[in-house]
């Protein structure tokens, strides 16, 4: 039921070894299964008159990070295939059964956690920045509901810097993380028209996740959905607040490293503002895996329904850091600061980049 782009993208992937490497849930686990080729393997069989449920389980193991995309030399892409798989399998009723619980929660709270209530502390600070201004500050369900704690920091942060801003009591479903499980689909491009109308009431808007960035900022361009607003990611924005003056960090000798999240260095393109943020409070030292060649550190929406995979996935990302001196890895991006964090060796420290700056301020 693919498209001949996808077929095309299977038949030419799946007896090649080039990115074989490269996937963070094949290195951590150690099976072939878990690489862009078997994936492209099994899904050629599929087209080729296999069932589906041979290779659907496959399918929700990739992270869609895009490293076997950007490894690839040749142009192929299988995240785009994969990506138009779970299309094709949530039309056709073929959805694993733990990814529709996921999508019934999504349907019930806007978000993947099923959760209804927000932090009180958070509830507290977004009350203080609620009035409607020209620029939204879109938090987004990850941070909202898995690290308030880090959005009170973000709020307060650019408070701090003279801003002004609003961030909303109820933040509309933006599509994300629907379209993360099932692709293009009436109810992701539905929630994501739906966002649309709700963002289009401001002049600029802010966007705390990089992933979430990457879907109104890309997806909805693809998808024809209008967004009048001047968009940027909030590391983009707090580089630009540091290089204004605005907010004025006291450099010191303590040395840092940055776990790009793949959704900003490579789809985005986006690897200089977090580092000049960095370089700026501190030393910045970068691992051998960064900027476009950043190597995944984990997945929430992913760690809902295989949380060893994505745990070992983190740990393996520390391995990569003492070579460069830093005792603590900077992030941007609250899947892989909860996970750092939950992995982190003895002696070593996540921090995420409102951290640091309100440390350094």
């Amino acid at each position: 039921m693919v498209s001949k782009k996808s077929r095309n993208i299977m038949d030419n992937c799946r007896f090649c070894w080039m990115c074989r490497h490269i996937c963070p849930v094949g290195h951590y686990t150690g099976l072939e299964r878990n690489t862009a080729r078997a994936r492209m393997l099994a899904l050629s069989m599929v087209e080729r008159g296999e069932d589906i449920s041979m290779a659907i389980d496959n399918v929700y193991e990739c992270m869609c990070c895009g490293a076997c995309t950007k490894e690839c030399v040749t142009g192929f892409d299988p995240v785009y295939a994969i990506m138009e798989v779970r299309k094709e399998a949530a039309l056709a009723g073929k959805t694993p059964g733990y990814i529709g619980m996921l999508v019934d929660k999504v349907g019930k709270s806007g978000n993947v956690y099923g959760k209804k209530s927000v932090d009180k502390d958070l509830t507290k600070t977004i009350k203080s920045v609620s009035r409607k201004t020209d620029t939204l500050f879109l938090l987004g369900p990850d941070v909202i509901y898995k690290a308030p704690s880090l959005a009170v920091k973000a709020i307060e942060l650019l408070k701090k810097s003279g801003t002004g801003f609003t961030v909303l009591e109820k933040e509309p479903n933006t599509g994300a993380a629907l379209y993360f499980l099932l692709g293009e689909v009436g109810e992701t491009r539905e929630a994501a028209e739906k966002a649309a109308t709700v963002l289009n009431n401001y002049e600029k808007i802010i966007i705390y996740e990089p992933f979430e960035a990457k879907v109104i900022i890309q997806q909805y361009r693809a998808w024809g959905i209008r967004l009048t607003a001047k968009i940027c990611t909030f590391t983009a924005f707090l580089s630009e607040l540091m290089k204004n003056k605005l907010l004025k960090p006291a450099k010191t000798k303590e040395k840092y490293t940055y776990q790009d999240a793949s959704a900003l260095a490579r789809d985005l393109e986006e690897t200089k503002p977090a580092e000049n943020i960095i370089d700026s409070c501190g030393v910045y030292k970068p691992m051998l895996l960064h900027g476009k060649d950043t190597f995944s550190a984990g997945n929430l929406i992913m760690n809902e329904y295989m949380p060893d995979v994505m745990k070992g996935i983190a740990s393996k990302r520390w391995e990569n850091v003492p070579y460069t001196e830093a005792d603590t890895m900077i992030t941007s991006s609250t899947a892989e600061y909860l996970l750092l964090k939950q992995t982190a060796p003895k002696g070593k420290k996540v921090m995420a980049l409102e951290e640091l700056v309100l440390k350094s301020i």
